[in-house]
This record gives C-alpha cells, sequence and structure tokens, in this order.
C-alpha cells in the first residue's frame, strides 16, 4: 500500500510546488506570463486566477491526505 502512496504523495508536491509558484502575488508573480498582466491587476480576479486557486486547494487537500495516510501507514 505504502508504494502506491509514495508516488502519488511526491507527485502531489511537486504540483503543488509549480502551482503556488504560478500565484501572482505583490509583485505579480509567473501568472502573468499566461495572460494576467495589467489587465487582470485592473480588473480583479480572473477566471484563470480562480480556476488555479481551486486546483491549488484540491491537489493540497491530496498532499495533506497522502502525508496523514503514509504517517498512518508507516507507524504500523
Amino acid at each position: 500500500m505504502v508504494y502506491v502512496v509514495v508516488p502519488i504523495h511526491v507527485i502531489a508536491a511537486l504540483t503543488l510546488l509549480v502551482l503556488v509558484l504560478l500565484h501572482s502575488g505583490k509583485g505579480g508573480g509567473l501568472s502573468d506570463m499566461f495572460g494576467g498582466g495589467m489587465g487582470a491587476a485592473a480588473q480583479g480576479s480572473t477566471v484563470v486566477e480562480k480556476n488555479l486557486d481551486r486546483l491549488t486547494v484540491i491537489v493540497a487537500l491530496v498532499f495533506a491526505f497522502t502525508t496523514v495516510g503514509l504517517g498512518l501507514l508507516l507507524s504500523a
């Protein structure tokens, strides 16, 4: 069972790293490369940013559940 959870955990960790880096912060961030430039700053959140937020939350939940699962599996 551990051999199934570990690859999912690693993929979730790397995906979460990329997704967090794509978010725009105070200085713009990497999401400006994908069409989030000055127009998005004037309009507020765009559909792309909302979908990026949703995807980040989903991947973070997968990461959290695999972390707990690995902790339970390895403690037994």
